[in-house]
């Protein structure tokens, strides 16, 4: 069989329609490399490879994607009787499976994926490193000591290194693209609501989270999100439709567009590496190659401090709720002593909250929205004007494993906020923001270019991701660890 290590989940599904490979000898290839690689990862925790084979060898429908192996989350994407965890140790102990299947998973079946198993998170998902106490951590393929980033980070390991060409993942606060960023992959998120959350969730995180997937190539994660980026009736909201499918965006031309590079420093609290400024001094000089007029420019309200207040506390308000549904769903009470600190902290804060409290902060924070946007809109609209901002995904490269914690539990929030002065944002203001691998440092690890674009306009972010990876192609890099 031809060797599919490398080969993106579009040109696996080409192989499949041509008749030169099987949905089942994908499966098995793919099933083989998880056994012989995941031990030095710890990326995947919970395997499926029976149903798989079984579905592999089953009929398939006959989506885009049909018969390529992928991986979930193991947070979110639901499958009716089956287990997902959340990273934490109390529901991995009951062995509970979830009682219905997510709009998410079935667009997934319904593309042709096959499911082998699921990804590490962190507990809840609170936190920018996969590291948690219920699994151990996953490590980087790049470097095995250090990091994948949060809270997809399993999956990013997994596709980094080969043994997927592109699994589940989601983001609340950068959890797609901090993970793309350190594992050298492409992690789009989408527009707020481009993804239901149905049928269970209508929107969490005050509308912050959505679904999405890391991948190794534009082309893989324009195709996937024309799949499933689609309502559910019912959905609270819906994003603005799209002109024409994404994948129509990859090769075509970018254009005349008008790029703010981030010029303000965040400040004290958070990281600034140079090779992060480096990365997107790159990015800057490729992208007026392209055509582009670029520029420097900041958002106001970036680095407002009354964002990094009010955000955490409507997560702590959602991690509380979240822990109360699973205490009924099993009858008894969650412990502290069966959370991380962290959680532990957050379900404290958001049952102190009164309803007068969250809908404060979710005041306070549609206000800041608006302030943001305005840097994206129209000058005739009394906006500035412009069509993307170009900064560092996270503020340093990726660190060494137990670096969050290593000043106690007490510090762990300092040390995560300081380490993502860019992503977050983009989750309240709900724009589409994608992670792209366009640098290096000497010592081979990844540092990711954040592109953010104006709210539904995940064209014009394909168009030019498309465009920047053909410039500086990534697809030949091979972590230390692979497959």
């Amino acid at each position: 069989m031809t060797d599919t290590t490398w080969l993106d989940a579009t040109a696996q599904a080409e192989l499949v329609r041509s008749g030169e490979v099987s949905p089942t000898e994908l499966v098995e290839a793919a099933i083989d490399r998880v056994e012989r690689v995941n031990p030095q990862l710890n990326a995947v925790v919970r395997d499926r490879f029976d149903q798989a084979r079984k579905e592999a060898a089953g009929e398939l429908p006959d989506g885009p994607f049909r018969g390529v192996p992928m991986l979930l989350k193991d947070l979110g994407c639901h499958l009716a009787g089956e287990s997902t965890h959340y990273g934490t140790s109390f529901l991995r102990e009951a062995s509970w499976h979830w009682p219905s299947e997510s709009y998410l998973a079935r667009h997934f079946r319904s593309a042709g994926f096959v499911f082998l198993g699921r990804t590490n998170v962190p507990e809840f998902g609170t936190t920018v490193t996969t590291e948690p106490d219920a699994n151990g951590p996953v490590r980087n393929p790049y470097d095995l000591g250090r990091s994948t980033g949060g809270s997809s980070g399993g999956s990013a390991a997994a596709v980094a290194a080969g043994l997927v060409p592109v699994a589940h993942a989601n983001d609340g606060g950068g959890s797609i693209r901090i993970p793309a960023s350190e594992c050298g992959l492409v992690g789009l998120k989408p527009t707020r609501a481009r993804v239901s959350q149905g049928p269970d969730i209508g929107e969490s995180w005050a509308g912050a989270t959505i679904d999405g997937v890391v991948s190794r190539s534009v082309r893989d994660t324009a195709a996937v999100l024309d799949h499933i980026g689609r309502p559910m009736p019912g959905d609270p909201y819906v994003a603005p439709p799209l002109a024409r499918p994404l994948t129509e965006e990859v090769g075509a031309p970018v254009g005349r567009l008008r790029v703010g590079v981030l010029d303000v420093d965040p400040g004290e609290p958070y990281l600034d590496h140079p090779q992060c400024r480096v990365a997107v001094e790159q990015a800057g000089r490729l992208l007026e190659e392209l055509g582009c007029i670029v520029e420097p420019g900041t958002p106001d309200g970036m680095f407002d401090p009354q964002f990094a207040r009010f955000f955490p506390a409507t997560i702590a308000a959602d991690v509380s709720l979240t822990i109360s549904a699973f205490e009924r769903a099993l009858g008894r009470p969650v412990r502290d002593d069966e959370l991380e600190p962290r959680n532990v902290r957050y379900r404290a804060l958001g049952k102190k909250m009164t309803a007068e409290d969250y809908l404060g902060a979710r005041f306070l924070l549609g206000a800041w929205v608006r302030r943001m946007a305005a840097w994206w809109a129209p000058r005739e609209l009394g906006g500035q004007g412009f069509d993307l901002l170009v900064t560092p995904t996270v503020g340093a490269p990726p660190p060494e494993l137990g670096w969050f914690t290593a000043d106690g539990p007490d510090q762990e929030g300092r040390r995560i906020q300081s380490f993502i002065p860019y992503t977050a944002q983009f989750n309240v203001t709900g724009q589409p923001a994608i992670s792209l691998p366009l640098h290096w440092t000497e010592e081979g690890l990844p540092v990711g270019v954040q592109l953010v674009a104006a709210y539904g306009r995940e064209d014009v972010l394909v168009r030019v991701a498309a465009a920047l990876e053909q410039a500086a192609p990534w697809a030949d890099r091979r972590p230390a660890v692979s497959a």
